[in-house]
């Protein structure tokens, strides 16, 4: 399941939590599993070869890092590592949500 976009959103914990749940309520129905079964989801993974869904948003943000470091310094998406934020001051106040 390689997700398209995904290594360019931020993924918080809410995020993969619900991406999580609904992939497994979709493994549990193919393989005719309930909640009340008490199946753990490890083994229906195991049944089926998935890997989480963690891991797969991992590989493609790490893919995605890798493309970028292999891109010349010259390229606009690098010019930002060179970049000094040191002199940048926060806000006063409460953090924006995003």
């Amino acid at each position: 399941m390689g997700g398209r976009g995904a290594e360019c959103w931020p993924a918080k914990k809410k995020h993969t939590n619900k991406i999580n749940v609904a992939e497994m309520r979709m493994l549990r129905w193919m393989c005719g599993y309930t909640r009340k079964d008490r199946t753990r989801n490890e083994y229906i993974r195991k049944k089926f070869g998935v890997a989480p869904i963690e891991d797969k948003l991992r590989e493609s943000r790490l893919r995605w890092f890798g493309h970028l470091n292999r891109r010349p310094i010259e390229a606009s998406v690098r010019k930002i590592e060179l970049l000094d934020f040191a002199h940048v001051q926060r806000g006063r106040g409460r953090p924006k949500k995003t």
